[in-house]
């Protein structure tokens, strides 16, 4: 069963780019921006990174705490924060854990071959834990701005 707008939030625990240990309890009181996302330094997924990278400041003053999710290694996010400057955590959801529990493992179709990837998707969370917003067709370019209604 698909997540919806006004469900909990399932709880996460997974290792950031730096090997820190992050969970969705560490949010209490904070609004959340959990996006997921396919691959790291990719075209879109750069540009969506960068969008909010570049209005990070704006989410911040608006109690928004950021998340990147993908099924990418600790040292490829790494890799990825550090060649674009991503002020925020990424996720490395290896075991797929994440992906699974919010719905967005699915199966995808490119050029006639069929594979499971993930859906990009954002979850907005609400400062209890609830999923307020979910954002399924995401304007990379403008991902932030989505996200701030601006």
């Amino acid at each position: 069963m698909a997540l919806q707008q006004g469900d909990p939030a399932p709880a996460f625990e997974a290792k950031d780019q730096n090997g820190n240990n992050v969970k969705l309890s560490d949010f209490a009181g904070k609004k959340i921006v959990l996006y997921f996302y396919p691959k790291d330094d990719t075209p879109g997924c750069t540009a969506q990174a960068c969008s909010l990278r570049d209005n990070y400041e704006a989410m911040l003053s608006r109690g928004y705490a950021v998340l990147g999710v993908s099924v990418d290694d600790e040292k490829s996010h790494r890799k990825f924060a550090d060649k674009y400057n991503l002020p925020f955590p990424l996720l490395a959801d290896t075991d797929h854990k994440l992906v699974e529990d919010y719905g967005v493992w699915v199966e995808k179709n490119m050029y006639g071959r069929t594979y499971m990837g993930i859906a990009r998707t954002t979850f907005v969370i609400d400062e209890k834990g609830t999923i307020e917003e979910i954002i399924q067709k995401v304007d990379t370019k403008n991902h932030a701005t989505q996200i701030l209604g601006e």
